[in-house]
């Protein structure tokens, strides 16, 4: 499990984009229903935990974590 791969983040509110550079390299959705999603390639579990810490620190309400598998 400490191979690359890619994640999706899904929180309920729509993130502040002064908060987006924070998130380095991932990919941010903005939904119509106001969540957001987070996703691109996570180097490890720690990365992917790092970036869950973020969503804590920030005080968003996370929905969904989920791997993505294939291409």
């Amino acid at each position: 499990m400490d191979d690359p791969a890619c994640y999706e983040i899904r929180v309920a509110e729509h993130l502040d984009e002064r908060w987006t550079k924070w998130f380095g390299d991932l990919e941010i959705v903005y939904t119509e229903s106001g969540e957001t999603i987070l996703r691109g390639e996570m180097a490890d579990q720690p990365a992917l935990f790092g970036a869950l810490g973020k969503v804590r620190d920030l005080g968003l309400t996370l929905i969904l974590v989920q791997r993505k598998t294939g291409s």
